[in-house]
């Protein structure tokens, strides 16, 4: 088992050290994380890397690989993990290694603290007569939910409290969600004057569909756990002492599938929800075909035949 605590390679316009970018601080916790240069594969679309070795120190965010799984844990200090510059810069970099790592076949988000995540910070003082271009530079940095959601491997959002404003617009970028019975989700940009912008405003109506998606947004309705199973905006609520079991319980049953299939289905779904019907069908069949040339797919049937567990090994 590795530990991993935060980098900075990649924030941008914030939180670099002078001299050394990657230069340890006392008190930080350091770590060796495999990083990998990628190429691309011409017949399996993943990429081949060559190992190097990197040292990330990271402040705001827990990073845990435990062989297969990936576990991304925001820990901003103050238990309300709210998105400020180097949050967001922290998670943009964690996923882009988790992409690149090939090792890893799922991933989970989650937060310590008393909530999930409960917005963003304010904009700083400073931008409060700012002209347009530098607000929008500083709304830029804080983007970072699509970095979420380009994983290819699946990623399940283990909600521990509040996911509200910003917070839901991480959580809507991954693929599963689990929350605990006593969290609260909402977009409430509007009841301040603005309106979601790092995703929000796409990710809800694919998920919950239109009508409900336009009535959270428009009247900044904040509703509970009971009520975002019924609109299908998490897949399970648990009591908060099983969050953790019932997660791993998730994982599990995700990773005894193969992990080549697993990035194709998603890769399928994501896709061919913004494709027409047909076409569709078609990247479905395509990947299909890219899978039956895999070892794990003949591995597959081979433990099927044989009665035995399969030990697929992403190839």
């Amino acid at each position: 088992m590795q530990t991993h605590t935060l980098s900075c390679l990649g924030v941008r316009h914030y939180g670099n050290r002078g001299g050394n970018p990657c230069q340890v601080t006392a008190g930080s916790p350091t770590i060796y994380l495999p990083y990998r240069l990628p190429a691309l594969h011409p017949i399996f679309r993943r990429p081949i890397f060559t190992l190097r070795e990197r040292v990330i120190p990271y402040r705001l965010l827990r990073f845990l690989q435990d062989r297969r799984v990936a576990t991304v844990t925001l820990d901003s200090g103050d238990g309300a993990n709210r998105v400020d510059l180097r949050l967001a810069a922290e998670l943009r970099e964690v996923f882009q290694a988790i992409q690149e790592d090939q090792s890893t076949d799922l991933v989970i988000l989650t937060a310590s603290g008393s909530a999930f995540s409960a917005g963003r910070e304010p904009a700083p003082a400073a931008l409060a007569g700012s002209s347009g271009p530098e607000r929008l530079e500083w709304l830029s940095q804080l983007q970072v939910a699509s970095s979420i959601a380009l994983v290819s491997v699946p990623v399940i959002v283990a909600i521990n409290g509040d996911a509200l404003d910003h917070g839901l617009e991480l959580a809507l970028a991954g693929d599963l969600r689990i929350a605990v019975s006593n969290a609260r989700f909402g977009l409430t940009d509007l009841a301040r004057g603005g309106f979601p912008w790092d995703g929000g405003t796409q990710r809800l109506p694919r998920l919950i569909g239109l009508s409900w998606a336009r009535d959270m947004i428009l009247t900044s309705r904040i509703i509970d756990a009971a009520q975002a199973l019924d609109l299908g905006l998490v897949n399970r609520v648990v009591e908060p002492d099983r969050l953790e079991a019932e997660t791993r319980a998730l994982a599990e049953d995700i990773l005894a599938g193969g992990p080549i299939a697993a990035r194709y289905a998603k890769e399928a779904v994501i896709k061919g929800t913004d494709l027409p019907l047909t076409e569709g069908l078609r990247l479905e069949a395509d990947l299909n075909v890219i899978l039956q040339s895999t070892a794990d797919r003949a591995e597959g049937i081979q433990s099927f035949l044989e009665k035995r567990t399969p030990r697929y090994t992403g190839r």
